[in-house]
């Protein structure tokens, strides 16, 4: 879970954005679509092999 505390002085905005911005790093809207539906075995296992096969051919950073 998500958690940000509220610096002194610190507007709404600011502390909404920070919680944003956590939220994207943590990955839990990602992974709340993900769960969304029941995926099926078979489909889950394509989606694992295609990540598997952009992550090779992607060019290594130096």
């Amino acid at each position: 879970m998500a958690d940000v505390v509220s610096q002194e002085n610190e507007s709404f905005e600011s502390l909404l954005r920070r919680f944003n911005k956590r939220v994207q790093q943590e990955g839990v809207l990602s992974e709340l679509r993900r769960r969304e539906f029941f995926e099926k075995p078979s489909i889950k296992r394509k989606r694992k092999d295609a990540a598997k096969k952009r992550k090779s051919t992607r060019p290594a950073r130096k």
